[in-house]
């Protein structure tokens, strides 16, 4: 596969989870295709194949609608996180090197997240993989998620789960 289509998936992830930590999350769903689907689970139900999913969107207005939320509706205590990402395990799909231009590809991500609370109090939140299929289009140098799966390495999750991972 082309050092071109790694750098933009590693670009593509690098943007996501600072989008993320810089509190941009109006910006969190244009980093997906329209019709992409965000999931967050555990490691034992990605396993089991379960499709029980601690957040499920199927598109980006779901993505949207939960940032609406998480500015207008919902009551959490004011937080914000640091990612920490390893590098990318990259898998070509079936397109990349016939000559298209756009690729799709597969990349397994380790990551950990810190949350950093109102008062200062830091702790490690979360830790697993970003089990990722993206859509590489090498004409125009955009990359999205037509799907993201955050796998959470604990069964156990803090009730207070609220921006994206």
């Amino acid at each position: 596969m082309d050092v071109a289509l790694h750098l933009m998936v590693q670009d593509l992830l690098a943007r996501y989870v600072q989008a993320v930590d810089d509190d941009r999350l109006e910006a969190w769903p244009d980093f997906f295709v329209e019709d992409g689907r965000y999931r967050i689970t555990t490691a034992d139900n990605f396993r089991r194949d379960l499709p029980l999913s601690l957040i499920y969107a199927t598109s980006r207005a779901m993505l949207r609608d939960r940032v609406r939320a998480l500015r207008q509706a919902n009551i959490y205590e004011s937080q914000r996180y640091r990612h920490i990402i390893g590098a990318p395990v990259i898998e070509a799909g079936p397109d990349v090197g016939t000559g298209s231009r756009v690729h799709h590809v597969r990349a397994h991500t380790s990551f950990l997240v810190v949350r950093i609370m109102h008062g200062g109090e830091t702790v490690i939140f979360a830790s697993g993989v970003y089990a990722d299929q993206i859509i590489l289009d090498a004409g125009t140098g955009t990359a999205r998620f037509s799907e993201k799966v955050v796998i959470l390495d604990s069964r156990q999750i803090d009730t207070l789960l609220a921006l994206p991972l």
